[in-house]
């Protein structure tokens, strides 16, 4: 069985934002060598998150007002969390909602999609480095 590692690295200026990360996830499973298996994508930071759904602006305009509507940044005395000093106890409640990571199925050396499907990394605390996991398992 083979494994292939790779992190991919971002920093958004805004504190929300929603990016496809599938050409990425792509080239580390043709870099991996891997024809049959699955790729872990996991975003390794408690305010960022790791989906899949289509990749239609209005959709991710949708998301973010959603999401603002379930647990809004402002105002920050209204989570506990940011009694330490912290502004982001919106950003660990997306997070959580939205999720962690996704696992995808490779086949013929290609992600095993369904019709529109693509990756996306979920940025809730943005404007600082952070990563996300790409862990491609196989043959």
């Amino acid at each position: 069985m083979k494994t292939y590692r790779q992190e991919l690295w971002f920093q958004t200026p805004t504190r929300r934002a929603f990016i496809n990360i599938t050409p990425q996830v792509e080239e580390a499973v043709r870099a991996s060598g891997v024809q049959e298996g699955l790729v872990l994508v996991n975003a390794m930071h408690i305010t960022a998150s790791v989906f899949i759904n289509d990749d239609e602006p209005g959709l991710h305009r949708d998301y973010d007002r959603w999401l603002e509507g379930l647990a809004p940044h402002e105002p920050v005395a209204n989570y506990e969390h940011n009694r330490t000093g912290e502004d982001n106890g919106d950003a660990h409640l997306k997070r959580q909602i939205m999720g962690r990571e996704t696992v995808v199925a490779i086949s013929a050396g290609k992600l095993d999609f369904g019709p529109w499907e693509q990756v996306f990394y979920g940025e809730f605390d943005g404007r600082r480095r952070k990563r996300v996991l790409v862990k491609v398992i196989g043959e």
